[in-house]
């Protein structure tokens, strides 16, 4: 143990310097490459040591406990297994091809059918990355071979991919909840209609674009659909639409928990493969491996951002920031606003899972003692979210679509394609902030 004596004593610094030291300890390893998990664990059990002693280490301990120790957590590997097993059936692909009936000669309309098809994908899944790349893979060579304009098919592509985050089941308003402690079933009520006005936004500019230049998005030549085909087609609609009225409306009808209505939609897809002739041990076990590996990075860094929020709030540390966050101004938007600005500036370089267990704990108290609705705030979370999938230098959606888009596409190019719809996501994000009532928590 004689490496302990190592750590200096770090509480005769005092808390605004010892703030200061913990700000720069962690960006100083994130610059190493160092993984966020191993990062915030590092610096919490030395600041645990340096300003509590050894003793310090069990309340660590119990803080990562009560965080995988809850009920409502079960439901993310859950509705992370949706997605991976989504990923490997054909069910996205036919829900594409059918979302043809919808656009039929509408201009822009293949681009408006991916972003219809990217709804209901979120509205299974809850989750980004899978839903960037199968749209990458079936909308994006589609667009480019009927004549779209290049940036408009990426970024409709990232963009209806990064939907996830907004439309319930999202995984980021089931990690808020559990962060800041209020109901997953009103944060995915609430939810609901801004999801859906932020993609009514991207339709419209896709359908103003496509009018003032019809260049952009062509109308593709084909002839009337046979019947027999529509038929077809809509085949392709039913399973995925009954996964989603059983998912949610368990949710929505109060018949079972979050928890309970994960499980129903893994099973759903499960038997959706069976039906189709597509289940295989093989694909089974491919999606147990991609639903690990997700949720093992999910678990770890909520353990490291857990254990450090919680070695920082003994040290008083929540306290001194969110009294320099409140002095900023006697204007509670203001306050809003600046905090809305910290999770921008995060979410350019930190993952959505370590910038909500590390900032809620500071910002719900605040914004309830401002007399905000912590729903309604959750909310504004996951938009700002949005804006992170999609903003340089390390947003996640435009990588996630490099990995499968034509040689041809840069990634400079996939994020000068996103401007637009991050400014169409600011743009939402500023109604929510003049109109909490679209969020319709006046009901819940």
């Amino acid at each position: 143990m004689e490496w302990l004596s190592l750590i200096p004593d770090l509480k005769s610094m005092g808390i605004e310097w010892a703030t200061f030291t913990m700000f720069l300890s962690l960006l100083a390893l994130l610059l190493t490459g160092m993984p966020l998990a191993f990062v915030t664990l590092l610096v919490a059990l030395i600041f645990a040591l340096g300003w509590f002693g050894p003793m310090a280490v069990p309340l660590i301990t119990s803080r990562i406990f009560s965080f995988v120790n809850s009920f409502v957590f079960v439901s993310v590997p859950m509705f992370v297994m949706m997605a991976a097993i989504l990923d490997r059936s054909g069910i996205a692909r036919d829900l594409f091809d059918a979302m043809r009936l919808v656009g039929g000669r509408l201009r822009g309309g293949v681009a408006i059918q991916t972003l219809l098809v990217a709804v209901v994908l979120a509205a299974m899944s809850g989750i980004i990355g899978g839903e960037v790349v199968l749209l990458g893979l079936l909308a994006l060579p589609q667009m480019l071979r009927l004549g779209y304009d290049r940036r408009l098919a990426i970024g409709v592509c990232c963009a209806g991919g990064a939907l996830g985050t907004m439309i319930p089941p999202s995984i980021v308003l089931i990690v808020y909840g559990l962060t800041a402690n209020v109901s997953i079933g009103d944060l995915f009520t609430a939810s609901f209609v801004p999801g859906l006005m932020l993609a009514g936004l991207y339709v419209v500019y896709i359908l103003v674009r496509a009018y003032l230049n019809p260049e952009v998005a062509p109308i593709p030549e084909q002839g009337e659909i046979p019947r027999s085909e529509k038929l077809r087609l809509l085949k392709g609609l039913f399973l995925p639409f009954l996964v989603v009225f059983f998912v949610l409306g368990s949710i929505y009808g109060g018949i079972a928990s979050v928890t309970e209505a994960s499980a129903v939609g893994v099973l759903g897809v499960a038997l959706s493969t069976v039906i189709r002739g597509e289940f295989s041990f093989g694909l089974l076990l491919g999606a147990a491996r991609q639903t690990l590996a997700t949720v093992g990075m999910i678990v770890w860094i909520g353990i490291g951002a857990t254990a450090l929020v919680g070695v920082f709030n003994l040290m008083g540390g929540i306290n001194f920031v969110s009294q320099l966050i409140t002095g900023i101004s006697e204007e509670p938007i203001i306050i809003i606003l600046f905090m809305m600005l910290i999770l921008f500036v995060l979410g350019m370089f930190l993952d959505w899972v370590g910038i909500a267990l590390l900032t809620m704990p500071i910002f719900v108290p605040i914004v309830v003692s401002l007399g905000y609705d912590p729903v309604w705030f959750g909310v504004v979370f996951a938009m700002n979210m949005q804006v992170s999938f999609l903003s340089p230098p390390f947003g996640p959606a435009a990588f996630y679509l490099k990995s499968v888009a034509p040689a041809g596409i840069s990634l400079g190019e996939i994020f000068r394609a996103l401007l637009p719809f991050i400014g169409l996501q600011i743009v939402a994000l500023g109604l929510l902030l003049a109109f909490p009532g679209i969020t319709l928590i006046e009901g819940l």
